[in-house]
């Protein structure tokens, strides 16, 4: 009797595609586990995506907030800085809101999305027709000093404006422009010699009597208008920099020789 021979082969023709299934098994088990090992930098994932998109807002949820995931209503929900600056403009608020109700009536202060404005009137930092600065006003400045310093790799710029009250006497624009512009220019120079920071960054302004806060039939009114107000503003990132607000940077990003280089070659 014959017997039937079966046909080797025809089985385990697709075993290749077992091996291949296993190893991206195996694949995807691997870059799970990678994944479940890393970790993601808020803010670094918040740079990224807002250099494609400056308006870009990065949120976890439906509010604005910042790169450490907290809003902070006092000083904007829309700023983007680091928990390092947030956290040294709070202490910076703390200082500020103590100074000023030891001082009623003679200090305030605001902030805004970026910035911090104080004003101090004459009682605190000088005296009627002078520029001197007092020692109380040297007491609050050393005071701030230490936010400054802690600050400084994102501080952008310390704007000081002086200002003067309306003349009871004949007007002298010269002498009255000059007293604010003193002013302000006083506080300057006591921060830059009490700080190591980037003397660009200072700037000093004087407006004379032109921009009252108050009337100025009263002395005591007169007081609040003869003031001196700071602008605190900060950057978002750090300034590293040396030459950042500086005449040697204006050149340099537009283009043109420095005329005091090209006359020390000479």
């Amino acid at each position: 009797m014959a017997s039937i021979k079966k046909k080797k082969g025809g089985e385990g023709g697709a075993n290749w595609m077992d091996t291949y299934g296993d190893m991206v098994t195996l694949l995807l088990c691997f870059f799970v586990l990678l994944y479940s090992m890393s970790t993601i930098d808020q803010e670094k994932w918040m740079i990224i995506v807002q250099s494609f998109n400056e308006t870009a807002i990065v949120s976890t949820d439906d509010s604005p907030r910042g790169p450490d995931g907290d809003s902070n209503e006092q000083l904007g929900n829309d700023m983007p800085m680091t928990s390092d600056i947030e956290h040294t403009m709070e202490e910076m608020m703390e200082f500020l809101e103590e100074m000023a109700a030891n001082n009623q009536d003679s200090v305030s202060y605001s902030t805004g999305d970026g910035y911090v404005f104080i004003a101090f009137n004459d009682a605190v930092f000088f005296g009627g027709d002078s520029f001197v600065l007092r020692p109380a006003g040297q007491e609050v400045l050393l005071g701030l000093v230490p936010y400054l310093e802690e600050s400084k790799p994102f501080l952008d710029q310390v704007v000081v404006t002086g200002h003067t009250a309306t003349a009871q006497g004949e007007y002298n624009a010269s002498k009255d422009w000059r007293l604010s512009s003193d002013r302000a220019s006083e506080v300057v120079a006591f921060l830059h010699e009490n700080t190591t920071i980037n003397p660009a960054r200072f700037e000093a302004r004087g407006n004379g009597q032109w921009k009252p806060v108050a009337d100025n039939q009263e002395e005591a009114e007169r007081t609040k208008n003869r003031r001196v107000e700071l602008m605190i503003s900060f950057s978002d990132t750090a300034l590293d920099s040396p030459s950042a607000g500086s005449i040697d940077e204006y050149y340099t990003t537009t283009n043109q020789n420095n005329p005091s280089l090209t006359t020390a070659a000479e």
